[in-house]
């Protein structure tokens, strides 16, 4: 048996738990080896652990679904963390440099980014990434890469992302309870957007809109870096309570007309549709409109895309995106929610499925918007300087091609790191020590 290097993403998401296990293959594209996908069973709410035990048991029967299916033993798990207590703020730092003939370097840059973890954020939360933005030479704004430079005063505007301390434990210590060690831990819009956005729509300006179960996640990339995120704590689980209220239906038949009959728009419902549920306990079937279901939850995902619009216009950049929207996770499903997005928001907006970087296999099982967290879990762990290791039962034969396999892997992944990925979705953070 040898080791190959393997990744494992972990969606600790509010409806489900999946794990997804993947490597790069020799063209520079990411191979799907097993994925296993079980129901939260009430073990997380909106985004945030709330319930151990059964987090724990939903994560181990995840975790044994996909070391099933792609004959892996996982040790090392990807991990992304959303949830309302996700927050984010902008600040900017400054370094007085006591030699001006020597050029600025990497470490000049680390020392003023470094600071930034210094900064006071509110009792239980703690800095999750700092993210560079632009920097300034000698008082000369509008620098992305000041590195060789020469000059005294440095300074950088950062975005900065904070979470609270808690959710981040309750995640370790729910991993850490399967046997599991988790490699990184990463805000989950930023992974569900190398997932499916592209380079050019990163670099033209772009909104990437995650609406899961508990949470819609923002992130808003301009010129192939994030400017600002937000996490708005509604998503698809509301929508289903809205139906079980309006409808007078238990909540299992609620979210089943959601995801059978459901769509964004009421205009485009038939008049005269009708749907019959059965009844309760040998009570008369029950009839539901399709125009009324639909009524229903427009209003309430029109609400939610309004938030975000609020969230577009807070950053500033709504007129430098023109590549629109791009929607993703299970809400993305709707019917004609391209649409709705484009009515409430003024922009383009398409539905990103996780299968731009994929290689040929598995496609067809994970090309879905509810599994790009995952994948993009999977991609950042591939992209780290250090990657999970994992035992992978493989053939000997395979093992003579590994160096010259490992080469053009770095060479077709390179698209994913400097800008696209830069320092903030590496290793930037440590969990391990919150005291």
């Amino acid at each position: 048996m040898n080791t190959q290097k393997i990744v494992v993403g972990l969606d600790i998401g509010t409806t489900k738990i999946c794990a997804i296990v993947g490597r790069a293959n020799e063209y520079g594209k990411v191979d799907i080896l097993g994925i296993g996908k079980v129901p939260s069973n009430g073990g997380v709410t909106r985004g945030v652990v709330s319930n151990i035990d059964r987090t724990v048991a939903a994560i181990s029967e995840a975790v044994k679904m996909a070391e099933d299916v792609a004959n892996v033993n996982i040790k090392n798990v990807q991990v992304g963390i959303a949830g309302a207590h996700i927050s984010s703020l902008q600040h900017r730092g400054m370094l007085i440099r006591n030699d001006s003939e020597k050029e600025i370097s990497i470490s000049d840059l680390n020392k003023l980014e470094a600071d930034m973890y210094k900064l006071a954020v509110k009792p239980g939360d703690k800095i999750l990434h700092v993210i560079p933005q632009d920097y300034t030479v000698d008082d000369e704004p509008g620098f992305t890469e000041p590195v060789g430079m020469a000059g005294i005063k440095l300074e950088g505007n950062f975005h900065i992302i904070t979470g609270q301390i808690s959710a981040a434990k309750n995640i370790y210590k729910c991993v850490e309870k399967t046997g599991l060690r988790i490699s990184d831990l990463t805000l989950e819009p930023l992974a569900s957007a190398m997932a499916v956005l592209s380079p050019e729509e990163m670099e033209a300006g772009i909104v990437l809109v995650d609406i899961g179960g508990g949470t819609t996640d923002v992130a808003i990339f301009h010129e192939n870096i994030i400017r600002h995120t937000a996490i708005i704590p509604y998503g698809g689980n509301i929508i289903t309570d809205d139906i079980k209220e309006g409808c007078f239906v238990m909540k299992s038949h609620a979210e089943a007309l959601k995801t059978k009959f459901g769509m964004a728009l009421a205009m485009e419902a038939a008049e005269n549709e009708i749907i019959t549920i059965p009844g309760l306990k040998g009570r008369d079937p029950k009839e539901i409109s399709v125009k009324n279901l639909a009524k229903i939850i427009q209003a309430r995902m029109q609400e939610i895309l309004e938030l975000v619009y609020f969230e577009i216009k807070s950053s500033g950049l709504e007129k430098k995106l023109a590549g629109g929207i791009v929607l993703t996770g299970g809400g993305a499903l709707l019917k004609h929610i391209t649409h709705l997005a484009s009515y409430v928001t003024g922009l383009d907006a398409r539905v990103g499925h996780p299968n731009e970087h994929l290689a040929k296999g598995m496609v067809e099982e994970v090309n879905s918007p509810i599994y790009a967290t995952g994948i993009g879990l999977v991609m950042k762990g591939i992209n780290d300087a250090y990657l999970s290791e994992n035992n992978i039962k493989e053939d000997p034969s395979q093992v003579a091609e590994k160096k010259d396999k490992d080469t053009k892997i770095k060479k077709g992944f390179s698209i994913f790191n400097m800008k696209l990925i830069k320092k903030w979705l590496a290793d930037d953070k440590d969990f391990n020590d919150f005291d």
